[in-house]
C-alpha cells in the first residue's frame, strides 16, 4: 500500500506540471500585478485589482481590468496611454505576482491544507499534488464540493481506484472557490487477547484475519475460536456478531479476541 501512495504522489506531480499557464486566466479582485511600459521605467507600479475589478495606473488613473485577461488588459492600458496623447505606440506589459481570485480551497487530510491559485485547466489531482498529496491519514476517496449556478453539489472521487484502473475520467476539473476535503481513512478497533490492541486503519476489503494480523496477532492466551465483532447497526443499536475469518469488515468495527479456557 505504501508503494501505491509513493506512486499516486508521483502521479500527482505530474499532473500538476501539465496545466495551462496562468496566462489563460482572467484577472480579478485581490490579484496583484505588477505593470510596467517598455521604455518608461517611471510608469512602472505594482498594485492590487480592488474589488471593482480596476487599478490606478499613472498618467490615466483607474482602469477596469477586471474580467480580462493578462493580454487584452496589457492592451487596454495601451489604447489609453495613446489615445490621452501620452505615448505613442506603447508596449505594456503586466505580470500577474499573486493570484488570488482564482483559488480552490484543499482542507483536511492532506499534508499542506490551505488555498491554491487555479491556473489555468486544473483537476482534483493537480490540486492534491499542490497540497503535497493525501496525508498519511488520509481516506482513498476525497470529496468535491462544487457551486455551480447558485446550486451545491457533492461527489465523490476515488483516488487510488482511479490510479489502479487508469480510469482518469474521474478525474474531475475544478474552478474557482471549488473545496475539496480529505476526510480520515476509516477506522476499526481491536481489542482483547492480541499483541497490539488499539486502532487499525481499515483497509480496502479488510477481512478479519488481516485486522488479526495487523493487531500483532494472539496473545499467549488468545483463541482463534471466540472471535467477535461489534457493530453498530442502522437503528444505533451495537450487534454482535460472531466472526469468522474472511469476514470483511467494516467502518467503526470494533473486534474482540477472547481468552482461551483450555
Amino acid at each position: 500500500m505504501k508503494k501505491l501512495y509513493n506512486w499516486i504522489a508521483g502521479a500527482m506531480l505530474m499532473a500538476g506540471l501539465n496545466g495551462a499557464s496562468a496566462a489563460d486566466l482572467l484577472l480579478g479582485p485581490g490579484d496583484v500585478v505588477k505593470m510596467s511600459v517598455y521604455g518608461n521605467p517611471d510608469l512602472m507600479v505594482e498594485t492590487r485589482v480592488n474589488e471593482s475589478g480596476a487599478v490606478t495606473f499613472p498618467l490615466i488613473g483607474q482602469v477596469g481590468i477586471g474580467g480580462l485577461s493578462t493580454a487584452a488588459a496589457e492592451q487596454k492600458v495601451a489604447g489609453l496611454l495613446e489615445r490621452g496623447g501620452f505615448l505613442r505606440k506603447a508596449q505594456v506589459n503586466i505580470l500577474v505576482t499573486q493570484q488570488t481570485s482564482h483559488q480552490v480551497s484543499v482542507l483536511g487530510q492532506v499534508n499542506r491544507p490551505g488555498r491554491y491559485p487555479v491556473d489555468g485547466r486544473r483537476t482534483v489531482m493537480d490540486m492534491l499534488a499542490q497540497a503535497g498529496g493525501i496525508g498519511a491519514d488520509g481516506n482513498d476517496t476525497v470529496t468535491l464540493i462544487r457551486k455551480r449556478n447558485g446550486a451545491t453539489t457533492k461527489e465523490a472521487v476515488d483516488v487510488v481506484g482511479m490510479v489502479r484502473s487508469g480510469a482518469l475520467d474521474r478525474d474531475l476539473d475544478v474552478e474557482t472557490n471549488d473545496i475539496i476535503y480529505v476526510e480520515r481513512a476509516p477506522r476499526v478497533y481491536i481489542y482483547g487477547e492480541v499483541q497490539r490492541p488499539g486502532q487499525l486503519r481499515l483497509e480496502r476489503s479488510m477481512t478479519v484475519l488481516q485486522a488479526l494480523s495487523a493487531g500483532g496477532g494472539l496473545s499467549a492466551r488468545g483463541t482463534e475460536r471466540d472471535i467477535r465483532i461489534k457493530r453498530r447497526g442502522a437503528d444505533g443499536k451495537i450487534q454482535v456478531i460472531k466472526a469468522k475469518h474472511d469476514d470483511e469488515l467494516l467502518s467503526d468495527d470494533v473486534v474482540y479476541v477472547s481468552e482461551s479456557w483450555f
